[in-house]
């Protein structure tokens, strides 16, 4: 974790005249922060690129890609979108600081710039970063641990990244907004995470399980939702983590919720889980195709387990893609 007014933290000062950079890094460095520069804007999304910048410090008008557009790309990209961006600049009309704020700017200095501001303003987004890697990061371990219990069974090799991409996709096509898209596509990878404490003898067997053995499979989601609650922007993934074994009928688990008591996001994510298993090989049945995965699911839904409407769109989706040759359909 860098700390913020140590050398830890390095800033990109991203300016074309060469005394700014100067004066820009003589106070940076005398507050201990370790200082890189860029002359223009490709320079400067070159540096973010390398990984090792935590603030970028950059000019608006600079020759080539200027201030604006190279803070539209770092805030584009996700690999960079998390790195605090301040503008400098001399511009101060109103319109100005509007199209640095679309274009995703954290936060500016108006030239000249007054050190003791420059310092306490840097401080600031430094320790604002901090907290976001920590949740970053535990994020990742999230999905590190999902994956590794992912990865003990050879059948579902794969099984998460697939189960994001169709739950993602399958959102897209229902015009959900982002923040939805975004929990889908976090709840794919991490939603059988509960599993950890499941023993193996159970996940991996082949015949049908015990009446307590369903108990204790029957408590995974519950556990993986309280696995997940720490992570506060994990709040749209915990219902569809907990819900995802419902049934519309109210027969499914862990709380046997019935129609719209059901979160329209849990139902997603279990119809393509369902569409998965049945088209990937598994200990206890081979893949099936595409087309007979459609049909089973469409005998649950009429059996009232299933929502109809997703399994239209998740066909729509599977014969586009079909075509398209797009997405690897398996089976």
């Amino acid at each position: 974790m860098l700390s913020s007014g140590s050398g830890n933290a390095t800033v990109l000062v991203a300016d074309d005249e060469e005394a700014n950079r100067k004066l820009f890094a003589s106070m940076l460095a005398e507050a201990g922060y370790r200082v890189i520069f860029a002359k223009d804007g490709d320079e400067a999304l070159r540096a973010t690129n390398d990984g090792h910048v935590d603030l970028v410090l950059m000019d608006v008008m600079m020759p080539g890609k200027t201030g604006f557009s190279a803070c539209l790309a770092i805030k584009s990209d996700p690999k960079t979108r998390l790195i605090p961006v301040v503008l400098i600049t001399g511009l101060s009309g109103v319109d100005d600081r509007i199209h640095g704020t679309m274009c995703g700017a954290d936060d500016y200095l108006s030239k000249p710039v007054n050190r003791h501001e420059l310092l306490a303003r840097v401080s600031s987004l430094l320790r604002l970063k901090e907290y976001t890697d920590e949740l970053e990061n535990a994020e990742t371990v999230l999905v590190s641990l999902a994956l590794s219990i992912e990865a003990k069974d050879p059948y579902t090799e794969g099984h998460c990244e697939r189960l994001s991409k169709y739950a993602v996709a399958l959102a897209e096509h229902l015009n959900l907004a982002p923040e939805w898209r975004v929990a889908l596509r976090r709840a794919g990878a991490v939603h059988d995470i509960g599993k950890i404490a499941i023993p193996e003898h159970v996940l991996r067997k082949e015949g049908p399980l015990t009446e307590e053995e369903w108990v204790m499979m029957k408590q995974h989601p519950v556990i993986g939702e309280r696995i997940c609650s720490p992570l506060k922007t994990f709040r749209l993934v915990l219902p569809i983590i907990r819900h995802h074994h419902e049934r519309l009928d109210g027969s499914g688990y862990p709380d046997g919720l019935k129609g719209e008591e059901f979160p329209l996001a849990a139902r997603i994510l279990q119809t393509v889980d369902i569409f998965d298993a049945l088209t990937t090989d598994r200990s206890y049945h081979r893949a099936r195709s595409a087309q007979d995965a459609i049909a089973l699911l469409r005998e649950e839904a009429k059996r009232g387990w299933r929502d109809a409407s997703l399994i239209d769109g998740l066909e729509a989706i599977v014969l586009s893609a079909t075509r398209a040759d797009s997405v690897v359909i398996t089976g």
